[in-house]
């Protein structure tokens, strides 16, 4: 699975939100804190405002703050919003794609990998992410010996 810029941006500017949430931060304070383009931050935080992940409010006083409590915003659910389904194979959804011959069957592995991946980001939530306590299915794929590896 490969995370775009704008996906990483939206998680990390999520995260920022629900440290400080219900309290409003504004994009400057977002941008400064995670080390952002402001630019940028601000087309994703519209892009997770249109998916209803945050609310924003104008005026001197005004900011962005989560939509719904920490613990009810999953990680799938912000990176969704901002690059869409988690699983694509040519632009397709897994259960879309079809081969014939020795690839019958790939279509399966397809959507296994879909199935992993939402496995992680559908079942952590900001608030748990914030807090570093990680479901105990997750913790144990990050402490098996060759999850920090590259391959």
């Amino acid at each position: 699975m490969q995370i775009s810029a704008r996906g990483d941006y939206a998680v990390r500017a999520a995260l920022s939100l629900a440290t400080a949430y219900p309290s409003l931060l504004s994009t400057q304070a977002i941008a400064a804190e995670q080390d952002m383009p402001r630019k940028f931050l601000e087309a994703v935080l519209a892009d997770l405002r249109r998916a209803g992940l945050v609310r924003a409010q104008r005026g001197a006083e005004g900011g962005y703050t989560l939509a719904r409590p920490p613990k009810e915003v999953t990680i799938g659910a912000i990176l969704r919003a901002v690059d869409g389904p988690l699983a694509g194979v040519r632009g397709m959804r897994p259960e879309e794609t079809s081969y014939e011959g020795a690839a019958e069957n790939l279509p399966r592995l397809w959507v296994a990998v879909r199935a992993s991946v939402r496995q992680v980001v559908d079942e952590v939530s900001l608030a748990e992410l914030t807090s570093g306590r990680l479901p105990a299915h997750v913790r144990r794929l990050i402490a098996r010996p060759d999850a920090w590896e590259p391959r």
